[in-house]
């Protein structure tokens, strides 16, 4: 029989944007940056009651089938717990449809919310385990639950291996004034590779961990890919462009998850000149590693 939760209790959590693939690392790399939305849940006596603002505001629903009020929905149900109504409140301020983990942060908040309101401390495999099955993918949803920079692979299930980004390494973000569908940038990518381009990216993954924790000299190199940036070229090619032209000037540039954002990374004094990097149609913005997403206040 599940547990009835009283109506007035309310949850703030903070969740990351988040950065994925990182070039060679499809659908297994992520990082979070230290952009941070906060979504407000509070248990209501009936129905649902949503106020959101911002970015894509007039395009989201204002009833159950609210991304965050569904994976919110989703874990309380496993919890064995009821709420009789849910009020959700938030500024949406990271891009939807932009390759900045939007649909991982309304996600992983829903699920750490209902936790929260659950009364029980959230479960990173549990988190992990639902905010996957969610999304479809678990790059973005393992580095909003872990925070910094995350592997994901399965073995008797989704795990996450995490690992210390070199101090010095920052990101920088160039955003476009128009999203893609994720879905739309995978319908691109071909169901075979030949195997030298599997080989190589194999190569570049691996070099990567070393760049990002150890090496920030290598991350030019470390970021070369072979298996979906180029093949999504058609859905973005603005985009595509420009992480060529970065590329061609020394910058570690990649698509940001399915894009069409573009992710740089590098030391601070590195990134600097992208401020004089001409991108029309695309707005920079300077960012950190972000830490995993948390509730921030709990009211009984």
């Amino acid at each position: 029989m599940a547990r009835h939760l009283e109506p007035g209790r309310l949850v703030t959590v903070e969740v990351p944007a988040t950065g994925a693939n990182l070039g060679p690392g499809f659908d297994c790399f992520g990082l979070a940056l230290d952009w941070y939305e906060q979504v407000q849940l509070e248990v209501l006596t009936a129905g649902y009651h949503i106020e959101v603002s911002g970015e894509s505001a007039d395009e989201l629903p204002r009833d159950e089938s609210h991304l965050i009020i569904r994976s919110a929905l989703l874990g309380l149900a496993d919890l064995g717990v009821d709420a009789p109504g849910l009020g959700l409140r938030c500024h949406n301020t990271i891009p939807h449809g932009r390759g900045l983990g939007s649909s991982s942060a309304a996600i992983v908040a829903g699920l750490i919310g209902a936790a929260s309101l659950a009364g029980v401390a959230p479960d990173r495999q549990w988190l992990l385990g639902h905010a996957n099955a969610i999304e479809g993918h678990p790059d973005n949803v393992g580095a909003a639950i872990h925070g910094g920079f995350v592997l994901a692979y399965e073995s008797d299930g989704i795990q996450v291996a995490q690992a210390q980004v070199e101090g010095e390494v920052e990101a920088a973000v160039f955003i476009p004034d128009t999203p893609v569908a994720t879905s739309a940038a995978r319908d691109l990518l071909p169901q075979t590779v030949p195997h030298a381009d599997a080989v190589a990216n194999a190569g570049r993954a691996a070099l990567l961990v070393h760049a990002l924790t150890a090496a920030p000299d290598l991350l030019l190199d470390a970021t070369r890919d072979w298996l979906h940036q180029s093949y999504r070229e058609p859905a973005m090619p603005r985009s595509y462009e420009l992480v060529k032209t970065l590329r061609s000037k020394g910058f570690a540039a990649v698509i940001s998850g399915a894009g069409p954002g573009v992710l740089v990374l590098g030391r601070s004094a590195e990134l600097d000149p992208l401020a004089s990097v001409a991108a029309p149609g695309f707005e920079l913005r300077r960012l950190g590693i972000g830490v995993a997403a948390r509730t921030i206040e709990l009211t009984p």
